[in-house]
């Protein structure tokens, strides 16, 4: 079984790790989870997968991907491995069309590709910028319409669950980032009106400072800060992301559309974020 070295949780304790839920409270359901080889959504992926629903993983590197698909169907889960880069519209639809009619489709989309680097906005170049701003918002909503309209078309029902960022207080060093997230809150909240005669259901969860693999690409001051960002005093996991886009995925939330659940331990109402480490002039 695969395992992650560092930060995070291991293949071993997402496979076994406490849930609230049933074990069938997503059975005969098909989840697609974009960029579901590491981080959020890797634990999104074995929470899933444990609740019943077939798996299928995407993301531009075909090992880790692979790697992920191999390890939950040695847990005795069903599940497969795509290498799609969302960013590439051609790709996406041809994903698509072969989930239809090779899997008879899908019911649950996660998109939890993306990146960033952090960086102070001001010394952005055009490309960088550009290349985020591709990656979160142009592929978010790549997947999303390339989904809705296979949903429509074939009138099923549908379920998005976008992975974004909180907005609503300083997050500092990943301008691009909080650019292009914004940009998904604001799509998930209009298509959840338009989309809803299809019974589409598009919400957003936004984390606060969460414990992943990912953290690597951060200061070790920066990362030191973290627990202080929120009043609970503490990073979140993964495995709290997951349950969270279970919570909107399952029966749980069929009444719940164009929402933005926000789990940050209350990060949002008091506290700071900065992936750059927090400059002099703010110590002072």
């Amino acid at each position: 079984m695969t395992e992650t070295a560092g930060f995070g949780l291991t293949d071993s304790e997402l496979a076994t790790h406490d849930t609230v839920f049933a074990c069938d409270a997503l059975k005969g359901r098909l989840a697609v989870i974009s960029g579901g080889g590491g981080g959020i959504g890797r634990a999104i992926a074995w929470l899933y997968a444990r609740l019943g629903a077939e798996i299928v993983v995407t993301g531009r590197d075909a090992e880790k991907t692979e790697r992920l698909a191999e390890a939950l169907r040695a847990a005795g889960h069903v599940a497969s491995g795509e290498t799609l880069d969302i960013r590439d519209r051609p790709q996406v639809d041809g994903f698509w069309a072969r989930q239809w009619d090779e899997s008879g489709g899908a019911d649950i989309l996660v998109n939890s590709a993306g990146g960033q680097f952090p960086q102070a906005a001001i010394d952005f170049s055009p490309k960088g910028w550009n290349a985020v701003i591709d990656t979160n918002l142009n592929g978010t909503w790549n997947m999303m319409q390339a989904a809705a309209l296979k949903w429509r078309d074939f009138e099923r029902p549908g379920c998005i669950v976008n992975i974004v960022v909180v907005t609503t207080h300083g997050l500092y060093g990943v301008a691009h980032s909080t650019a292009a997230r914004a940009g998904v809150v604001a799509l998930s909240r209009s298509v959840a009106v338009e989309w809803a005669p299809h019974n589409i259901r598009t919400n957003c969860i936004a984390p606060g400072a969460i414990e992943t693999e990912g953290w690597n690409v951060y200061s070790t001051e920066a990362r030191a800060a973290y627990p202080k960002t929120n009043p609970m005093m503490r990073a979140g996991t993964a495995w709290d992301i997951a349950q969270a886009s279970a919570f909107l995925s399952a029966a749980s939330g069929n009444f719940i559309t164009g929402e933005v659940l926000t789990v940050d331990g209350g990060g949002q109402h008091w506290g700071e974020t900065w992936t750059t480490g927090k400059p002099q002039y703010f110590k002072t």
